[in-house]
């Protein structure tokens, strides 16, 4: 089998498998959180982990969640020449993991920090500009399912404009950005019914267990 052959076939798996690992759950058991998909909003990402365990795993949590998504679009760019159409289907892949692995019967989260270190590979000042839009819905409102959606929808139109000098992102870019964007708000669908109902919990790093 050729090499090019062998990079077909292990990106896109290694870039699931390692965007599968279930860091929220992991951390919020390892600090005595129990189960997080039991408390809280059931999600496995750090905003629950924040409610049901504290700051420090939903830092942990943060922070190991972007560098699953870092990691296999760097080790892409590394095998394949800085190849923009594998990094970009590593990001694809280390989302759809963490969103629905496979160890947890394909229900995870949502995807936004994993998302944040694949486009810090692809684009760090798309990144930038989405982080900046997010921080401020974030303080205005303080809702962090607004603020992931609105920075999430922004970031096709940052990677189009700030890709490079004058230049375009290739198709791939620009669509698997788009469809990153669309999974993401797809897993926000319960937060947006909530928004929309006016009953979505505002952030707080304050510890709940019980919380609903």
């Amino acid at each position: 089998m050729s090499k090019i052959s062998l990079v077909t076939i292990a990106i896109p798996i290694a870039a699931y498998l390692l965007g599968s690992i279930p860091f929220g759950l992991l951390f919020t058991r390892l600090f005595g959180g129990g189960d997080v998909r039991k408390s809280g909003s059931g999600n496995i990402g750090a905003t629950n982990v924040a409610r049901v365990a504290g700051p420090l795993p939903a830092l942990l949590t943060l922070l190991f969640d972007t560098v699953k998504g870092a990691a296999p679009v760097w080790l892409a760019a590394r095998l394949t020449g800085d190849s923009a159409t594998w990094m970009m289907i590593a990001a694809l892949a280390a989302l759809l993991g963490h969103c629905f692995p496979i160890w947890l019967k394909f229900r995870g989260g949502k995807g936004v920090a994993t998302a944040a270190g694949a486009f810090l590979m692809l684009c760090p000042p798309a990144l930038l500009g989405s982080i900046i839009l997010f921080l401020l819905v974030l303080y205005f409102w303080r809702y962090v399912s607004l603020a992931s959606i609105a920075a999430s929808a922004s970031m096709p139109l940052l990677i189009y404009i700030l890709w490079a000098p004058h230049h375009a992102p290739p198709l791939i870019v620009t669509f698997g950005a788009l469809a990153a964007a669309m999974i993401i708000i797809y897993k926000h669908d319960a937060n947006i019914q909530r928004l929309v109902q006016g009953e979505e919990s505002k952030f707080s790093f304050e510890k709940k267990r019980d919380a609903e």
